[in-house]
C-alpha cells in the first residue's frame, strides 16, 4: 500500500503536487485559527494568571495552577446546575424528538392533503411570534413558571428549522415505494414510521438530537427569565453568577491598591475555568456522535 501511494505521487505533475500542497497548507492554518481559541482557553485556565496576563502562555501552560477549577467545584451550586442541565437536556431532547420525528414524519407524505396548509403555520412562526411578554404571560397561566417543566414544554420545543430538516429528509430518502409494499403486508402509518422510517433516519435522528442537546445544554435565557428557585437553575446561570461574583471581588479588591491586582488575575483564570466547565461535556459527547454528520451535513440538499 505505500508503495502504491509513491506511485501515485511521483506519477502526478508538479502542478498538482502544489495544487495538493496549497490545499493541505491552507486546511492546516484554517484548522489552527479554529482550535487554538479553544487550545488557548484550555493552557490558560491551568497556567499561573500572571503568565497569562504578560502573554507569556502561548502554545504551553506555566505555572501549573488548578485554582480556577477549585474555586467553581468549591461551590455547591456547580454540582445542583450540572444535575438540573444533564436532566432539562436529557428528557427535554427526548421530548424534542418525540414530537419533531412523527411531525416531520405526518407533513412528508404526500397523501397527507393539508401537509403544506400547516406547513405555512410553522413557518410563519419563524418570521412572527407574540414576544417576550405574550409569552411569559402563557407560561403564568400554565403554571410553569418557577417549575423545571418550563425547561421542556415551551414555544421552541419544536424547532421549525430542524422540523424543515427531518421532513426533507423523509421525502428525499424514503421512498414511496418502500410505504406502497408494506401496506400489501398490512402495515399502518404507526407500524412503518416505528418499524423502517426510524432505523433508516439514524443520521438525522442524530443530527437534530445533537442540536437539540446543544440548545438545551446551553439555555441561559429561560433560567433568567422564568426561574426564580436556585435549586432549580441551570448550569449557565449558576456559572454567570459565580463569574459575576468573582468579577464583583476583583474591582471592590482593585481599590484597595495591589490586592485588586492579584484578585483580578485570579478572577481572569475563573473566566476560562467557567469557559471549560460549561463545554466540556458536549465537546466529549460530540466524537462518538460525528460519523453521522458525514451523512446529516447533506440532508435536505438538492439531488442531481
Amino acid at each position: 500500500m505505500p508503495s502504491i501511494t509513491m506511485n501515485r505521487i511521483r506519477n502526478k505533475k508538479p502542478t498538482d503536487l502544489l495544487f495538493d500542497a496549497t490545499v493541505v497548507a491552507i486546511c492546516i492554518l484554517i484548522f489552527f485559527i479554529v482550535a487554538y481559541p479553544i487550545y488557548f482557553i484550555v493552557i490558560a485556565s491551568i497556567s499561573d494568571p500572571t503568565y497569562v496576563s504578560t502573554g507569556k502562555v502561548l502554545f504551553v501552560p506555566k505555572g501549573f495552577s488548578l485554582f480556577g477549577y477549585e474555586q467553581i467545584f468549591s461551590d455547591s451550586r456547580v454540582w445542583i446546575g450540572y444535575r438540573n442541565t444533564l436532566f432539562y437536556a436529557l428528557f427535554g431532547t427526548f421530548v424534542n424528538l418525540l414530537l419533531t420525528l412523527p411531525a416531520a414524519y405526518v407533513l412528508s407524505r404526500h397523501e397527507f392533503k393539508a401537509r403544506r396548509f400547516l406547513m405555512f403555520f410553522f413557518i410563519f412562526t419563524m418570521f412572527f411570534n407574540g414576544g417576550l411578554i405574550p409569552t411569559y404571560m402563557l407560561m403564568r397561566d400554565l403554571s410553569l413558571i418557577d417549575t423545571p417543566w418550563v425547561f421542556i414544554f415551551n414555544p421552541l420545543t419544536v424547532n421549525v428549522f430542524n422540523l424543515i430538516i427531518t421532513r426533507t429528509f423523509f421525502e428525499n430518502n424514503i421512498p414511496h415505494e418502500m410505504f406502497e409494499a408494506a401496506t400489501m403486508d398490512g402495515c399502518s402509518h404507526f407500524k412503518f414510521f416505528s418499524s423502517i422510517v426510524l432505523p433508516l433516519s439514524k443520521a438525522v435522528t442524530a443530527v437534530i438530537g445533537l442540536y437539540y442537546l446543544v440548545w438545551h445544554w446551553n439555555d441561559f435565557f429561560t433560567g433568567l427569565i422564568y426561574i426564580r428557585n436556585y435549586d432549580l437553575q441551570p448550569l449557565q446561570i449558576v456559572l454567570r453568577d459565580i463569574l459575576l461574583s468573582n468579577q464583583v471581588f476583583a474591582e471592590g479588591a482593585g481599590s484597595g491598591g495591589t490586592g485588586g491586582g492579584y484578585a483580578q488575575r485570579y478572577a481572569d483564570q475563573v473566566k476560562y475555568g467557567v469557559i471549560i466547565v460549561s463545554s466540556l461535556p458536549v465537546l466529549i459527547l460530540y466524537p462518538f456522535i460525528q460519523k453521522y454528520f458525514e451523512k446529516g451535513v447533506l440532508i435536505g440538499s438538492v439531488k442531481g
